[in-house]
């Protein structure tokens, strides 16, 4: 997660290197987790570069539909594993924030919407509709035919404990 939070911070693709030295880590530790979140599809390959005869690869973080749920996580890292979510989950919300405000910014042709409101859903409703939403998303995260323009999107459903 601390990694992965790492990734989601950088405003430009990094190597493995970097992120290590920012978390004061040593890059084998790094490397080690990052192959892993890479396997898995949590971080991607963007660019290579060669460098004094070395290839640097430069990752970014994957942005699209995570879902991890607590039960899932050792009991021993549950305490770690909720900080870093809570951190990844805020700057992802604070970056699509000011996305949206950049946006309305004067001068600018307006295009944002903003929608907040209560669903109430069966679990088996819930789940269809982050289905067809991951599947949505899959199928429109890359230009596929001209005149298409970027648009972004943030989506939260979180089921509320009464």
């Amino acid at each position: 997660m601390k990694i992965l939070n790492q990734f989601y911070k950088a405003t430009e693709p990094s190597t493995i290197k970097e992120i290590a030295d920012q978390l004061g880590e040593v890059p084998a530790k790094v490397y080690y987790h990052a192959r892993k979140l890479e396997s898995i599809g949590l971080i991607e390959l963007m660019e290579t570069r060669l460098i004094n005869g070395i290839t640097a690869k430069y990752y970014k973080a994957f942005e699209g539909s995570v879902q991890v749920r607590r039960d899932d996580v050792d009991e021993s890292i549950k305490t770690v594993f909720a900080s870093e979510a809570q951190k990844l989950v805020s700057r992802m919300f604070d970056a699509s924030k000011q996305r949206y405000l950049d946006s309305q910014h004067a001068g600018k042709k307006r295009t944002g919407t903003v929608t907040n409101s209560d669903l109430y859903l069966t679990q088996e409703e819930a789940d269809a509709l982050l289905k067809q939403l991951d599947d949505f998303v899959r199928q429109h995260g890359k230009p596929a035919s001209p005149g298409q323009e970027a648009h972004h999107f943030f989506f939260s459903l979180s089921r509320n404990e009464e």
